[in-house]
């Protein structure tokens, strides 16, 4: 797999096949497309699918929650992407919100991010592997905690 800020980057020729490296050059040109915007697509497909509270581990999250509070949010964090010359395997590390069902919630993630990677960059998905790392609780509501009684004073 590619490292998350992999430099090596992926070209489309004339003919709109993807290669590794540079492209055969032609009279039209090159278009050239990083590792890492493939890894940003990705992330924003995942993140639009209902039930996802976020990508990646628990390190990564904290690192991703500094860099929300200066504006600098990582699109591609929890996605790593490998892309050969016609075809592209990623994936994806999910904290899903709790109760929803974790099979149904994989699958739609997979499919998001297949479709995205397809539509947006123009290449065939071989793969895209979802691994549910965590599943986050929304907060117990704690005014109700006095009513009950306390069990200390």
């Amino acid at each position: 797999m590619a490292t998350p800020n992999s430099a090596t980057p992926s070209t489309v020729s004339p003919n709109t096949s993807l290669t590794k490296g540079a492209a055969a050059a032609g009279a039209n040109g090159r278009t050239v497309i990083e590792d890492a915007v493939v890894q940003k697509v990705a992330g924003i497909a995942a993140r639009q699918v209902p039930g996802v509270f976020g990508l990646g581990g628990g390190a990564a999250r904290a690192i991703g929650a500094v860099r929300d509070a200066i504006g600098q949010r990582d699109h591609g964090q929890g996605i790593r992407v490998e892309v050969g010359e016609r075809q592209i395997a990623a994936d994806v590390v999910i904290v899903a919100e709790y109760p929803v069902p974790l099979q149904r919630l994989a699958d739609d993630v997979r499919s998001a991010v297949a479709g995205a990677l397809e539509q947006i960059v123009g290449m065939a998905v071989v793969e895209v592997n979802v691994t549910v790392q965590d599943v986050h609780m929304p907060d117990v509501d704690t005014d109700d905690a006095g009513e009950s009684g306390s069990r200390v004073s």
